[in-house]
């Protein structure tokens, strides 16, 4: 039987899926707040996923509003085994022009006002981020893209800036000076949070603009942004459609240790744990306790 579990995480214009049959609401709530919204469940092709919006319906959430926390303890809680992030991206490279998606691998963390860690107050984790993205999740989403003719780039650099402002041409610059190939603002912290709850992760990056480093094409405005991006999420409905029904085929996760992160990350001896913390942890730590005997009487 397939104990994994599949969630997709929407970013701006996709706040809801009407590709969604027998659609139920989870309306929970988190150790750490609120979610952006109800987390959606609903079969497609009679296979069982989770959306949520990580603006909330109706784009109520600035990107630093956003509470990742919550949002990923929330799908952890459901038991989401893998995340695939979709979100609307500036390109930082000539040939990754508007409606192009990047099946992203990198990060580079510019926020400044975000809570990065669930691990803090007593329980100390290290997780590694050396490889961010899942590369099973990115193989399926490379062919998937091909399958449906839709133009990709495998591989990528993404920016992950404060907001909500977009950049200025100096700083826009700057970004391609260090190779980034789009830049956004709410893959970060949510790829690090969801690596600390051990959960696969897969950013899909849809290109609308050419951010502002380029006096060959206009400046990003709200208006050129709104309409690639009604473009994209047709083509981005289409991607989940097809995903879903490739991941629950026989997929073979044997080669990843994600979901078992926490064996090799964390530093304080459980003699040492703030109690207090790990009642607030009590999901995010769950199968590590049970399957390293830890706290059990």
């Amino acid at each position: 039987m397939n104990s994994n579990k599949l969630a997709f995480i929407g970013g701006s214009g996709i706040y809801n899926l009407d590709i969604l049959n027998q659609v139920v609401e989870h309306d929970i709530v988190s150790s750490f707040g609120q979610p952006s919204s109800k987390i959606l469940e609903g079969k497609i092709n009679g296979n069982s996923i989770f959306f949520l919006s990580r603006h909330g319906v109706g784009h109520r959430l600035a990107p630093s509003e956003i509470n990742y926390r919550a949002n990923i303890e929330c799908l952890k809680q459901l038991g989401v085994t893998d995340i695939i992030s979709l979100s609307a991206v500036g390109s930082l490279k000539e040939d990754l022009d508007p409606g192009t998606f990047v099946i992203v691998d990198q990060f580079i963390d510019r926020t400044i006002n975000r809570k990065k860690t669930f691990f803090e107050n007593g329980i100390v984790a290290h997780v590694p981020m050396a490889e961010p993205t899942n590369k099973i999740l990115m193989n399926i989403s490379k062919d998937i893209l091909e399958s449906l003719n839709i133009k990709y780039s495998f591989g990528g650099t993404y920016l992950a800036m404060e907001g909500p402002q977009f950049s200025s041409k100096a700083e826009s610059l700057m970004y391609r000076g260090w190779n980034c190939d789009v830049i956004g603002m709410t893959n970060m912290p949510e790829a690090k949070l969801a690596r600390e709850a051990e959960i696969r992760y897969a950013s899909i990056s849809m290109v609308t603009d050419f951010d502002s480093w380029s006096s060959e094409h206009e400046d990003v405005d709200l208006q050129m942004l709104l309409e690639t991006m009604r473009k994209n999420v047709e083509k981005s409905k289409n991607f989940i459609e097809n995903f879903s029904n490739k991941y629950f085929t026989k997929v073979d996760f044997s080669t990843d240790n994600t979901l078992t992160i926490l064996n090799t990350s964390i530093v304080t001896q459980y003699e040492n744990w703030n109690r207090e913390t790990e009642v607030k942890l009590s999901n995010i730590l769950k199968r590590f306790k049970q399957e390293n005997n830890v706290g059990s009487k």
